[in-house]
């Protein structure tokens, strides 16, 4: 059969054009209610997450099966010094994980899969992820964003019965959409799909394909042309990874995750069945978008495993090792560090935790609280592990193989920060999350007053816009000035022992003043508030901690409530609440007393030139090469890596 025209070259976009295609991705439609939401308009929703949501009963027994089942292998069959010594997991640790049926937590139990519930699933990620983040990492690119589940949301039922099985226990996949010159902005994408007959045929590299060097399948996107019968745009396909034109061309190495199989994938007209593309031509971004609604929790779920073996280690270490008297815990420096990580774990677990069931439940809409989760969780994730480094001194730089050769316990604290590093860049960076997060925040605003500030827009359209603004804000606006964060004894049930009542009047305060401070800089910069990322970002970061304060008061009477530890975790929560509050002024300081346009002059400065006499007296020991590797499509010159794990 003869080949299709030649790939069209790397797209050339321009700013506006890169967002009109990320917010054609976008889930536009709010058809649920979602508690997050709600707190960046200056509502809060109690009632939306309290009473806390429960898992059926069946849910449970079903998920602690497993999770006995999947404790007894860790601790037995996985050897995390081994991983990390070799970088590599060991084929007969995976294919035990594909015995076990890890490979099919996420997936139904009539395709072959353990049908575990988001929570059960998450919890299973975070205790894998404990014997070596490495394999939680492997299972979650497998289920969270790899084939099952795009097919579970958008696939044809012939698609499911397909591939679901064989992923549900033998196949490993991979989700392939960044590129060497593709990052967060798809519009740049150039792996191209050209449609040929009942086929298409693929041509283009894909880079940091987590699972890819191992993968069975697939799901990759790529841009159809448009032409006569093809709507065309960014597309998603499944693809055998044994297809001829298949190449594994590079194993990727990094700072940590040192087993994970991340690669370099190139495309050289690889033939694809048309009944592998999921969801019509042109819907690839909302797929992989929607997909990572749920997908994103399972991210914070592994650093909700990481900070409870923070814990764990700090609480032995520093009762066993004393200075000056007496065991260092009870030095007010490292005490402090302590309790930052406790109360810490405590509420990034109640965040999962309740966005997690709120999932299950599909009661609500969590893409917000699922990416404040990712946000959140990755950021304090990665502190947790520098202060447990912190603790341990010197012996939290010293590798664990150091440690057990000269007579010490082997704990891989350095290991942990450099694992957890990459979590503030998977899945959506922290400022890629930051502006993300700040789109859905603003939705509202910009749903009403959109067109006042698109220069497109005609007069007509603006002075309709303006009108509609006007009623909107004489609503809304009046809403913002009084709540029940002003009635002394409002949320009464969480006046325990302990008090949590205060707290939560201190989120519905604060969510009202979040809301106004939003809508003072829409008026302050209009069209430009899409630049001010870092007034942005400040506006999230304390949404995030309005969202954990809610979930941790909310988690600790749900424990309560039902005689789990109830005492102990209103003293978590509160310990979290005041460390949080703490955290949330300083963000309200900085949204207007800050140095972002002192920044913007420096940056322009170095970028120019300015500065450059600042780096002499240095030498580089980058190597050579390019900034960015050709990804020209063609047909590959090395050797294929590719491993499949039978």
């Amino acid at each position: 059969m003869p080949a299709p025209t030649s790939p069209t070259p790397q797209p050339t976009v321009t700013e506006r054009e890169a967002r009109q295609v990320a917010e054609a991705a976008r889930q536009q439609d709010w058809r649920k209610p979602s508690f997050a939401k709600e707190l960046f308009l200056g509502r809060f929703r109690l009632d939306l997450i309290h009473p806390h949501p429960l898992p059926a009963d069946e849910d449970v027994q079903r998920g602690e099966e497993f999770l006995t089942k999947l404790r007894d292998f860790c601790e037995t069959q996985v050897d995390g010094a081994r991983i990390e010594r070799e970088a590599r997991i060991p084929d007969e640790t995976i294919n035990g994980l594909k015995d076990l049926g890890a490979l099919g937590m996420k997936i139904d139990t009539k395709y072959g899969g353990l049908g575990l519930t988001q929570v059960y699933y998450n919890k299973a990620l975070a205790l894998a992820g404990s014997a070596n983040p490495a394999i939680g990492a492997l299972l979650s690119a497998h289920q969270s964003i790899g084939v099952p589940q795009p097919l579970k949301l958008f696939g044809t039922q012939e698609q499911k019965d397909t591939f679901l099985p064989r992923c549900a226990r033998t196949d490993i996949s991979a989700f392939l959409l960044t590129e060497p010159d593709v990052g967060s902005d798809p519009a740049r994408l150039a792996t191209t799909a050209v449609p040929d007959g009942d086929e298409y045929v693929l041509d283009g590299v894909k880079l940091w394909t987590t699972n890819g060097v191992v993968a069975d399948l697939l799901v990759v996107m790529a841009r159809v042309p448009k032409s006569e019968g093809h709507k065309g745009g960014i597309t998603a396909f499944v693809v055998e990874a044994a297809s001829e034109g298949v190449t594994v061309e590079n194993r990727n190495a990094f700072m940590g995750l040192r087993g994970i199989e991340n690669g370099v994938t190139r495309f050289h007209r690889v033939r694809v069945p048309a009944a592998n593309r999921i969801g019509p031509e042109g819907a690839g971004l909302k797929i992989a978008l929607t997909t990572l609604n749920t997908g994103r929790l399972s991210l914070p779920a592994m650093c909700v495993g990481s900070g409870k073996w923070c814990l764990k280690i700090a609480r032995e270490w520093s009762g066993a090792r004393e200075q000056w008297g007496k065991p260092v815990a009870l030095h007010e420096a490292v005490g402090s560090k302590i309790s930052f990580i406790a109360a810490t774990t405590f509420a990034l677990e109640a965040m999962v935790d309740l966005s997690s069931q709120m999932a299950d439940e599909d009661r609500n809409d969590i893409r917000i609280e699922a990416a404040l989760a990712k946000l959140y969780g990755s950021e304090m994730g990665w502190l947790m592990a520098d202060e447990l480094v912190q603790i341990r001194g010197g012996r939290g730089f010293e590798t664990a193989e150091s440690l057990k050769a000269r007579g010490e316990r082997a704990v891989p604290a350095e290991q942990l920060l450099r694992d957890l590093r990459i979590n503030r860049i998977f899945e959506g960076s922290t400022e890629i999350m930051h502006l993300l997060i700040a789109r859905e925040a603003v939705d509202a605003h910009l749903s009403v007053a959109g067109d006042l500030i698109d220069p497109d827009k005609s007069l007509t359209d603006k002075a309709k816009a303006g009108a509609n603004a006007g009623a909107f804000y004489a609503r809304w606006l009046p809403k913002l000035v009084a709540g029940q964060g002003q009635i002394p004894r409002a949320y009464g049930e969480f006046r325990r022992e302990v008090d949590l009542s205060g707290h939560l009047r201190y989120v519905e305060r604060n969510s009202r003043k979040l809301a106004r401070s939003t809508f003072y800089g829409m008026s302050r910069w209009q069209g430009r508030m899409e630049t001010k990322q870092g007034f942005l970002g400040r506006i999230v970061d304390i949404g995030a901690e309005l969202f954990a304060m809610s979930a941790a008061c909310v988690r600790a009477e749900h424990l309560r409530a039902s005689g789990e530890y109830g005492r102990e975790a209103y003293q978590l929560a509160d310990a979290f609440c005041r460390q949080s509050r703490i955290r949330v002024e300083e963000l309200f300081g900085r949204l207007w007393t800050n140095t972002d346009e002192l920044d913007r002059k420096v940056v322009k400065g170095v970028l120019s030139g300015t500065y450059e006499w600042l780096e002499q007296g240095v030498v580089d020991p980058s190597g050579e090469g390019p900034w960015i590797a050709d990804a020209t499509p063609g047909p590959t010159q090395r050797e294929n890596v590719h491993r499949p794990i039978r």
